[in-house]
């Protein structure tokens, strides 16, 4: 166990965005001139106060907390709140709670880890999927996201990759990195093309609804009842 967790602190050291923006730095102290920036790589609202939770939430979360209606077991609250948005009923079957997002992941494809089989992954892609993917029997494969679309998804690629050993296709909406928002009718194509395919559908959604502007996010679940799919969310986002 020791072995495989060594090397799991070494790969994800080697692929976080941590070690891109110190290479940056690094980069800028050797040209002598240190440039005024914007850093936009923390998220700790204890030590920048613009990420503070609002003041309206911190008073929902009293409220519900003395008001005592929610001490209850989660998986069939959550279920509960994730129905709102899907044209069918989740029950708490169908939740499966971790600690975070990221060891939803190693679960998921631990358990779908089998000799010779396939995962195709979009690139970009968000850097713990790969790191979980060395550590599986799963051979990874790429498919691309089309700049010039949106970042949706290529299509094409995908059947071209997807062969009778790829057991499912990751799909990240609203995109990390990217930031895309995939309209219905492309989540649509993306069901009719893994269904006729036979691969499950992985909708890592954690920055579920996180949108601006006009756009609007679609859950992967609408679907759920056409072909499978798993949704991955986190309370943290």
């Amino acid at each position: 166990m020791g072995f495989k967790e060594n090397h799991v602190v070494h790969a994800t050291v080697a692929l976080t965005m941590r070690r891109i923006l110190e290479a940056l730095m690094a980069n800028m102290d050797e040209v002598g001139t240190r440039k005024s920036m914007i850093h936009l790589g923390h998220g700790d609202p204890s030590a920048y106060p613009c990420f503070r939770t609002s003041t309206i939430d911190e008073d929902a979360l009293v409220e519900a907390t003395r008001s005592a209606r929610f001490n209850c077991y989660a998986p069939g609250a959550i279920a509960e709140y994730l129905s709102r948005d899907l044209p069918y009923k989740l029950t708490s079957d169908d939740v499966f709670l971790t600690v975070e997002a990221d060891h939803a992941i190693e679960v998921l494809l631990t358990i779908l880890a089998l000799p010779c089989e396939n995962i195709l992954f979009p690139i970009p892609n968000y850097p713990t999927y790969e790191v979980e993917a060395r550590f599986s029997l799963l051979k990874v494969c790429h498919y691309d996201l089309l700049p010039e679309k949106g970042w949706e998804v290529d299509l094409a690629g995908v059947k071209a990759l997807a062969n009778d050993q790829t057991v499912a296709i990751v799909l990240i909406n609203l995109g990390n990195p990217c930031g895309n928002v995939f309209t219905f009718k492309h989540l649509k194509k993306i069901e009719e093309t893994t269904r006729k395919l036979g691969i499950m559908v992985i909708a890592d959604e954690v920055y579920a609804h996180q949108v601006f502007g006009e756009k609007l996010f679609i859950p992967m679940g609408v679907f759920g009842d056409i072909t499978p799919v798993v949704i991955l969310g986190t309370l943290s986002k």
